[in-house]
């Protein structure tokens, strides 16, 4: 009885807590590590004047401030070193704060100015961003809003981050990006605290990035035959069809996205997936195969080219590369080389996921190498490529990271791995003494369908928002101490345009956001998603699509023992009602609401859905083929 009140009681202020924000105007992502709030509102004046101190590496964050603040509210702004009547004042600490260390800030709001301070510039980038979330939502517009009052509540915030990686991936391969979509792509994780980018540059269907020693990766690799429909089901092209879908970024393109990410506060880690997802590279140098007859073979454009239904996924064309020949390493340190000087972070992603090894056991190249290093099983001919690769990256002065997979056969020394099929390969790497990125595909992986199949491009999973917000990025078992933090993946093979991008991470990559940044012991899935909706309105301002998949009902469909349908409707957020048709109509709520299990009548061909909040539609129309709900029913 003890344990259930404190509960209640732990609730409620909770509850208590968060209405005192909202009521102020307070729904910050990721939710900061202290928020204290007062009574009274400072207002903006008609000049703006920033006190940037003495630091001349703040441009940044003055860059940010000036662009906002002048495209939204129209005000004049100053920039002056010292301003004792500033409205903003940015201060580098003197003496090292280790409460928030690199990242963190401190945010105090009074009703004459607003104070940032921290250790160090991108302690005041993240402060600025805070502060941006605390204005109107019309800061978040493209043109100066009319009619708005430019106050900021009275708050103090002690704020600073859980883990130092904080991570998107972003697959340019399967469909191609413009070098300005992903620097969009850039801004809009730098708004949520997200710091790196995991730019997945090559694949079957293209190689993204320019090397000057091997041009034809990008003269051939870059280009397929363009098609729409369903990914992975397309009719291969033929002959004649022209291969000039696609593109790449040269490697000045390379050097301004990574500038633009600096600005930003944001790494980017390239990722070579090999030796799986190779093809690409393998039709512009078919000497990269074990395979006789590669030479034929063409960019993938989305026609079946693996079989997924059978045990090793084997591959119906030679998607890998040669690991007996040495050319493949050859290769290797050329491409690596160019790709080292080019991305200043420590790490480059070598692959090594879903690596097809049927044609290796047909080659007699592989046999022999087999037998000369004592190798028994294709993991460990995957093993001894990884390891021979992992020497490759680390002569090029940097770390080789790479899939779960390479732990298959046994690791390299000092190799990193991010962990996707599920939480196992990660909670393994730690427990053998290797750093660990998580990206469970149970909790981040950003291609899975959002809402019910009927409603989103057909992709083999569903992961809804409130699945996402469970993710934690230190699993029961893990050495936590080797876990550098957590990131969400945007695999491309169903995305064909920066639209379709922010509707797959947004606002699934607010939760990853608040997974990565915020105390753990902060995070409560109704309070999260009360602010979600606050951000809706925001990126309505700014013109970011996002998904309203949260609203969709889900459906759970049982069959009873006379052979009717039966079917349940539950909502993953509270407070909403159903409103229900089965005869062909559009409902809305002067419909029948739903209240309990519905039986599909006879003769019934489609059930549709809709979901309102009060007496407003907040949800879209469903439609339910009762044909689909017979399928799930078996």
């Amino acid at each position: 009885m003890k344990k259930l009140s404190l509960l209640m009681c732990s609730c409620l202020i909770s509850a208590v807590g968060f209405s005192q924000q909202t009521s102020t105007g307070i729904a910050i992502i990721p939710e900061p590590v202290k928020i204290t709030t007062h009574t009274g509102k400072y207002l903006l004046p008609k000049t703006i004047t920033i006190q940037s101190g003495t630091k001349e590496d703040i441009n940044p964050v003055l860059d940010l401030l000036k662009k906002r603040f002048s495209t939204a509210t129209g005000k004049i702004i100053r920039v002056k070193k010292l301003a004792p009547t500033a409205a903003i004042k940015l201060i580098i600490a003197k003496k090292v704060d280790t409460v928030i260390g690199k990242e963190g800030y401190y945010l105090s709001v009074k009703p004459k100015g607003i104070t940032i301070t921290a250790n160090e510039t991108a302690g005041l980038y993240y402060g600025v961003q805070t502060l941006l979330q605390l204005l109107p939502k019309e800061i978040e517009g493209k043109a100066v809003a009319k009619n708005v009052k430019w106050t900021v509540p009275v708050v103090n915030i002690t704020d600073y981050p859980r883990f130092e990686w904080r991570g998107l991936m972003f697959d340019v391969a399967r469909h191609f990006f413009t070098k300005n979509e992903v620097m969009s792509y850039i801004d809009n994780m730098a708004r949520y605290k997200l710091n790196l980018l995991h730019l997945h540059l090559t694949d079957d269907e293209g190689w993204r990035i320019e090397i000057k020693s091997l041009p034809k990766l990008t003269t051939v690799g870059a280009y397929n035959v363009k098609r729409e429909g369903e990914f992975g089901n397309f009719i291969p092209p033929t002959a004649d069809e022209p291969r000039n879908y696609g593109g790449f970024y040269t490697q000045d393109d390379i050097r301004e996205l990574v500038k633009y990410a600096q600005d930003r506060f944001v790494n980017i880690m390239p990722e070579i997936d090999v030796p799986g997802h190779s093809l690409a590279a393998v039709v512009s140098y078919p000497q990269l195969s074990a395979t006789v007859g590669a030479d034929k073979y063409v960019v993938r454009s989305g026609e079946r080219i693996m079989d997924w239904s059978l045990p090793g996924h084997p591959a119906l064309v030679d998607n890998t590369l040669n690991p007996a020949g040495e050319y493949t390493y050859q290769f290797l340190d050329k491409v690596i080389g160019e790709v080292a000087q080019l991305f200043p972070f420590a790490y480059i992603h070598m692959g090594g996921d879903e690596c097809a090894k049927n044609f290796w056991e047909q080659s007699a190249e592989v046999k022999a190498l087999m037998a000369k290093e004592n190798l028994k099983t294709m993991e460990e001919v995957q093993s001894y490529f990884e390891k021979r690769l992992e020497k490759i990256v680390e002569s090029k002065g940097k770390k080789f990271m790479g899939w779960d997979e390479i732990l298959e056969g046994g690791i390299g020394p000092n190799a990193a791995l991010m962990s996707w099929r599920g939480i196992k390969g990660g909670i393994e790497a730690t427990q053998q003494n290797h750093d660990v990125v998580m990206s469970p595909t149970t909790f981040t992986y950003l291609d899975y369908m959002q809402s019910d199949r009927v409603m989103e491009p057909h992709v083999y999973a569903t992961l809804r928002l409130s699945k996402t917000y469970e993710f934690e990025p230190v699993p029961e078992g893990a050495v936590a101490k080797y876990i550098k933090g957590g990131q969400a993946n945007l695999w491309t093979e169903q995305v064909y345009n920066i639209r379709q991008a922010e509707y797959m991470t947004w606002p699934r990559g607010f939760a990853l956001a608040e997974s990565v940044w915020s105390p753990k012991e902060k995070k409560n899935f109704n309070t999260f998603f009360a602010k979600v909706e606050k951000h809706f309105e925001r990126f309505n301002e700014a013109g970011i699509k996002y998904a309203p998949s949260v609203y969709d009902p889900i459906f759970t469909v049982t069959r009873t023992a006379d052979k009717k349908l039966n079917v349940e409707l539950t909502t993953e957020v509270q407070g909403l009602d159903i409103y229900y048709s089965f005869d062909n109509s559009y409902p809305d709520n002067y419909y029948p609401k739903y209240t309990s299990t519905l039986t599909v009548p006879i003769d019934a061909t489609q059930l549709r859905v809709i979901t309102y909040r009060g007496n407003k539609p907040i949800g879209r129309m469903v439609t339910m083929p009762i044909e689909e709900l017979n399928k799930r029913a078996k």
